[in-house]
């Protein structure tokens, strides 16, 4: 199995690229070894896209893009550069043409949705003191609170910023379902998940946070995505 493919990983609301830790570890004991967590500002759809396109495009062979949760949006959007040869979804939105997270969101609510609170400057956070239970449930405490308190909060407006032409419908694409999501619900995760159309859905009896509660089998997926390039 070739291993010569850029892994590009991508965070969503609340992240930051150290929540893909468990990911790099794992991927990286398997040989991957060019592997990068973009670090994206939260402040719009286009900013975000116009960053991961920059990383995408440092890499010179094909690259396989993981996005979670809000991250699968900016796939959604940046994905089509030709260099890109596979996406992944994490527990992540997947909007079509016209679609923004914040309305699929209203779609569907998550069980969580009453543990955002906006700041004076625009800022949209997960309370700190509901941050484990809507997350990170299957975390232990400590990282509940580490990811608590380091949480990279999204702009307000970002959610309601749309796609325009989405990668998906052009990239051969895999998805994981959290079945214990209570940041995106995960009867929106199935529907999304099913009109992409990918090449292999698996459905984990995890949190939000299945990137850092079940690692291997995220990583699994990522390398049979990357098993195709």
């Amino acid at each position: 199995m070739s291993k010569s493919a850029s892994i590009v990983l991508v965070y969503g609301f609340w992240g930051g690229a150290a929540h893909w830790g468990k990911v790099i570890t794992e991927l990286a004991g398997r040989g991957y070894t060019s592997l990068h967590a973009v670090d994206m500002p939260l402040t719009s759809l286009a900013d975000d896209a116009e960053r991961v396109r920059k990383m995408v495009a440092q890499q010179a062979g094909p690259v396989v893009l993981v996005g979670h949760s809000y991250g699968g949006a900016v796939l959604s959007q940046a994905g089509d550069l030709p260099n890109v040869a596979a996406l992944v979804f994490i527990a992540a939105f997947a909007p079509d043409a016209g679609e923004s997270p914040g309305g699929i969101t209203q779609e569907d609510p998550p069980v969580a949705a009453p543990n955002l609170a906006p700041d004076s400057d625009g800022y949209l956070w997960i309370k700190p003191d509901k941050f484990h239970e809507s997350f990170c449930q299957d975390l232990t405490a400590d990282e509940a609170l580490v990811m608590a308190v380091t949480q990279k909060a999204p702009l307000a407006g970002t959610f309601g910023d749309t796609i325009t032409a989405p990668a998906w419908r052009k990239k051969p694409s895999w998805y994981q379902i959290s079945s214990q999501d209570h940041m995106i619900a995960p009867s929106n995760q199935a529907r999304m998940a099913s009109r992409i159309e990918p090449r292999k859905t698996i459905t984990l009896d995890a949190s939000h946070a299945s990137l850092a509660s079940r690692p291997r089998e995220v990583s699994d997926l990522i390398e049979e995505a990357a098993a195709t390039v």
